[in-house]
């Protein structure tokens, strides 16, 4: 059987570029992920990010939406403890009543920012303690059952936006099990949880009315290109680009710095956080796709790309859905 596959965009402001142009780039991401066939493109909460756009989660998937007609489109994910379950509900519902049965809702309680963002957010340092209760608030304005006497969510209500916990540790496969709700582990970037959190998942998954079987998304890293040595380059110039964003924090280097910080401890840890990476040509990630899957025990596949150039990207995510979705079952 052939392992789905499905599309984390990462809404990269290229350097030089604008916020403006990533939203551009991720319409065109999503036409091109429809037309080839994967399941579904989700977006992350980020704040206080420049070079991620996709803060406002919910106005990009409504944005996205516009411009494609039958692929899924949500969040990957939102983190519920900056927000209010009532508004997540309103924005998510209102998403589902414009684009019936298009839209997902995965829920992480990380704050997706630093100290001072999540002050800026008016986060109360201790509300991720109350994540699993608030899921189930949630959950509840989006059947139209609601937990808060005399509050509904209007749009939400009724809709039964499908839930998906997210987590890159064992709390996040833990609470999804107990609540009978699919679980989708981030380990495009933080890959050491994997195996231990799928296991617990299934292992001590609890069916509910929203799932009778215990369903798991992981992520993957993949580079993909014709030639080898060309995927093998571009994959080279993301994850130094991304040891650079993440030590450098907006400062400019010269190639030898670069080298330095990448041999640092710094820029090791960050290299292992892409351990789970397909990359060289179609059948060599394809192949790489199915053995990930196979190996932990996973059900959909969501891809992350870190090539810069737009064309470069698009043509990855199509080179990879030819191969791994049709070549595959041709």
């Amino acid at each position: 059987m052939v392992v789905s596959l499905s599309v984390l965009d990462l809404a990269h402001i290229a350097e030089g570029r604008t916020a403006a142009d990533s939203f551009a780039a991720s319409v065109a991401l999503a036409q091109a992920a429809e037309e080839s066939g994967y399941r579904r493109v989700w977006y992350a909460e980020h704040h206080n990010m420049p070079s991620i756009a996709s803060s406002a989660t919910s106005v990009v998937i409504a944005h996205v939406a516009a411009y494609t007609s039958t692929i899924r489109l949500g969040a990957g994910g939102v983190m519920l403890p900056n927000h209010s379950p009532l508004t997540i509900a309103e924005q998510f519902g209102t998403l589902e009543t414009l684009h019936p049965g298009r839209i997902d809702l995965g829920l992480g309680r990380a704050p997706g920012s630093d100290q001072n963002t999540m002050r800026a957010l008016r986060r109360d340092p201790s509300s991720a303690d109350t994540f699993p209760q608030d899921v189930l608030e949630l959950q509840a304005y989006l059947a139209g059952t609601s937990r808060v006497p005399g509050v509904a969510a209007v749009p939400g209500a009724g809709t039964n936006v499908p839930l998906y916990i997210l987590g890159s540790s064992l709390f996040g496969a833990q609470l999804a099990a107990h609540l009978g709700l699919p679980y989708a582990n981030a380990s495009h970037f933080a890959p050491d949880s994997l195996g231990e959190a799928v296991s617990v998942y299934r292992e001590t998954f609890r069916p509910s009315a929203s799932l009778a079987e215990p369903y798991v998304i992981a992520g993957v890293n993949a580079v993909v290109s014709e030639s080898a040595a060309r995927a093998h380059e571009l994959l080279e110039q993301g994850i130094r680009r991304r040891v650079v964003q993440m030590v450098g924090r907006g400062q400019t280097f010269t190639p030898e710095e670069v080298d330095l910080i990448m041999d640092s401890p710094a820029g090791r840890q960050i290299q292992g956080m892409t351990k789970f990476t397909a990359v060289g040509t179609p059948a060599e990630a394809s192949s790489y796709i199915t053995q990930f899957a196979d190996r932990y025990g996973v059900d959909e596949v969501i891809v992350a790309s870190g090539i810069d150039d737009t064309e470069e990207r698009l043509a990855s995510y199509r080179l990879l859905a030819q191969e791994h979705l049709h070549a595959a079952v041709a």
